[in-house]
């Protein structure tokens, strides 16, 4: 495996933690407020955790068919996706 697969596929695991504590934090959301927002969060955090797992998958299994060079843009989007679950985690802790 190379080594930005492998770093593809630990972003992506960083990725589906985050997106877990998301659906929990909307769940609990979602059991006191009966509120539409947070259902339509959780169906929205679990399509981003299945892409995420289907992501790791692909990247563990079939590193070999990637080439090798178009890496780089998938971590650069994948550390995005991150970044963007981690302010969306902050802004729902507070």
């Amino acid at each position: 495996m190379e080594p930005t697969s492998a770093i593809l596929s630990g972003v992506s695991i960083a990725n589906m933690i985050v997106l877990g504590i998301l659906m929990w934090c909307f769940g609990k959301m979602y059991s006191k407020t009966k509120a539409q927002l947070p259902l339509g969060m959780i169906i929205f955090a679990g399509m981003l955790f299945l892409h995420n797992i289907i992501g790791s998958f692909a990247y563990f299994s079939m590193d070999q068919i990637f080439s090798h060079e178009v890496f780089p843009y998938m971590l650069g989007v994948t550390i995005a996706e991150l970044a963007g679950v981690l302010i969306l985690l902050k802004i729902t802790l507070e």
